[in-house]
């Protein structure tokens, strides 16, 4: 079990707005599979204005190869779409669930 966690750097005002694409992201990706996302905002972070995602997957194969698919679906495009507009810069981080 892998948790895949997404950061953003929003710019100034702009963290609401990512909220809500993650969660619509939350919303398309159920259907296919995936548990919900967890999106987070800083209350005290290193830097104003983060939001966070995280879900967890069973293997890193299947997410990849979703996340490939999802990407032509036009409902995700939408979802998604101005997003760049809304980000200073973000990272990917992968962590390997221990049991």
């Amino acid at each position: 079990m892998f948790l895949i966690r997404d950061i953003m750097y929003c710019k100034p005002g702009q963290a609401r707005p990512m909220v809500q694409k993650f969660l619509a992201l939350s919303r398309l990706m159920q259907p296919m599979g995936f548990g919900p996302m967890r999106v987070m905002t800083d209350v005290s972070a290193e830097r104003y204005w983060t939001v966070v995602s995280e879900i967890e997957v069973e293997n890193l194969e299947q997410y990849a190869e979703t996340s490939r698919k999802s990407m032509q679906n036009k409902e995700f495009q939408e979802a998604m779409q101005g997003y760049h507009d809304l980000v200073v810069e973000g990272r990917r981080e992968i962590y390997q669930i221990e049991k």
